[in-house]
């Protein structure tokens, strides 16, 4: 091959982008994934992604595929690893760049080469194609490592949500049972709950508070961080 300037005879791989999409279901933590549509792993279940066109950035490319193949836009999308093992493709040598982002539950659709996006229960989760099994486990991983030093909840519970959602949603994260009094307690310290003036009822017995995110408080901590122990 002739060479151009800034144009090299090395073989070029192609780039793709993956993204672990997680939701809260008020009990379980979920993962969006999607159905291939096309070989190779046709009819297997797959984190939402594809290749990179020449034109656009990493994180265009992975919001453009994610709202080609489940209906998702305008989401906040962080990139978190590079995954570059020569045979993870059999098609030919491609480098996937993978993002997490955390959403509100709502409604997917399969589209273009993705038969169907449905949400899964992270306990629940089918054989992925390629090595997306691993690069789920990595974003899980990813996301239990940053519970202690960054606020969750924002981008997935409800804009009111009781004390005891709160808490189902860090056991789900982190798969472990905490105190009720002792997690309140670590909680209301942050300074970045607001309690509103409204109760439920979650059972005959008993009434919950409701409360709110401080947001000015929230990013003023997601930005500087913090370390919360259990």
């Amino acid at each position: 091959m002739e060479n151009k300037k800034y144009c090299y005879k090395y073989p070029h791989p192609a780039v793709t982008t993956d993204c672990v999409i997680f939701g809260f279901d008020g009990t379980n933590l979920k993962v969006l994934l999607v159905l291939r549509g096309i070989e190779p792993y046709k009819g297997k279940w797959a984190l939402p992604g594809g290749f990179l066109n020449t034109d656009e950035s990493a994180e265009e490319g992975a919001l453009r595929e994610l709202k080609e193949e489940t209906g998702i836009e305008s989401t906040y999308i962080e990139q978190f690893h590079t995954y570059s093992e020569p045979t993870r493709d059999p098609r030919e040598r491609v480098i996937t760049i993978a993002y997490l982002a955390l959403v509100k539950l709502q409604e997917v659709k399969g589209g273009d080469d993705a038969d169907d996006a449905r949400w899964f229960p992270i306990n629940n989760v089918p054989q992925l194609a390629f090595d997306h099994d691993v690069i789920l486990r990595d974003a899980l991983a990813r996301l239990r490592e940053r519970i202690h030093f960054h606020p969750i909840g924002y981008d997935l519970l409800a804009d009111k949500f009781t004390l005891k959602e709160l808490q189902t949603l860090y056991e789900a994260i982190l798969g472990v049972h905490f105190d009720r009094r002792n997690f309140a307690k670590k909680m209301l310290h942050l300074d970045i709950l607001t309690e509103l003036d409204e109760t439920i009822w979650p059972t005959p017995k008993r009434a919950a508070n409701l409360y709110q995110f401080n947001i000015e408080k929230y990013q003023e901590l997601k930005q500087r961080g913090f370390r919360l122990e259990f």
